[in-house]
């Protein structure tokens, strides 16, 4: 297939399941309210991309929740679970069989990076034309967006869900082959903290999901800062 493929790397939303760092701040509730949130932005970029879709949730158990989800945005779209493994023995397997079913302009995203637009994927496509592989880096050293014309080498033993991610996949690839490109810098949630983030990119974000995760971001926020200012101590009681 010579146009480009958007393919979702995805785990379904329920308590205690993903999300867990920042569950450890605002608790296991509003952390799926997050997911489910973040998701619903993913599937209106899903919704709006004009060419082919997959669908790969993380578990195969979960092939007939990703049906279901399909058939309520991309009915066209294909589903094909992740096998069994780390991150990058998962992402190594589901390319695999991509490109062995005639898939050959993969664009990888996850369900956390809501500043990802349409100006993004505009970009890879049209960098395909002069590049292998491309990036778009996050702030805190991973990458929301891995885009490649040419299969994956072995991503087995790189360093996922850390810091050093970002740079560790780009020199994996240079090594291998891959003329690289790279996006400009985004961000994705993982932690509290990345709320804040969210806040100040998507203030002017008109798509509706977008609106959706801003408000609720914007309440747990708010509600964490009342949290902290109540359980001050009066630092004059006793001046």
């Amino acid at each position: 297939m010579t146009q480009p493929t958007l393919v979702l790397v995805c785990k379904r939303p329920s308590l205690g399941v993903g999300k867990q760092r920042l569950a450890t701040k605002v608790g296991q509730a509003l952390a799926l309210k997050i997911a489910e949130a973040l998701l619903a932005c993913t599937m209106e970029d899903v919704l709006a991309w004009y060419g082919a879709v997959v669908i790969a949730p993380a578990d195969v158990k979960d092939r007939e929740w990703a049906v279901d989800l399909c058939k309520k945005t991309r009915a066209d779209a294909a589903v094909l679970p992740q096998v069994s493994g780390n991150l990058g023995q998962r992402l190594n397997a589901l390319d695999h069989a991509l490109r062995s079913s005639g898939f050959n302009q993969l664009i990888y995203i996850g369900s956390d990076a809501p500043d990802i637009c349409i100006t993004d994927y505009t970009a890879v496509s049209d960098a395909f034309l002069n590049v292998d592989t491309m990036f778009k880096p996050t702030i805190d050293g991973g990458v929301s967006i891995m885009a490649s014309c040419k299969p994956w080498p072995d991503l087995t033993h790189l360093p996922w869900s850390t810091s050093q991610l970002g740079d560790g996949l780009s020199l994996l690839c240079q090594q291998n082959g891959h003329v690289i490109g790279k996006l400009p810098v985004g961000f994705d949630v993982d932690e509290f903290e990345d709320l804040s983030h969210l806040v100040v990119k998507l203030a002017q974000d008109q798509r509706p999901a977008r609106r959706v995760l801003l408000a609720l971001a914007r309440q747990i926020i708010q509600q964490k800062t009342s949290k902290q200012k109540v359980m001050m101590p009066n630092e004059g009681r006793y001046a």
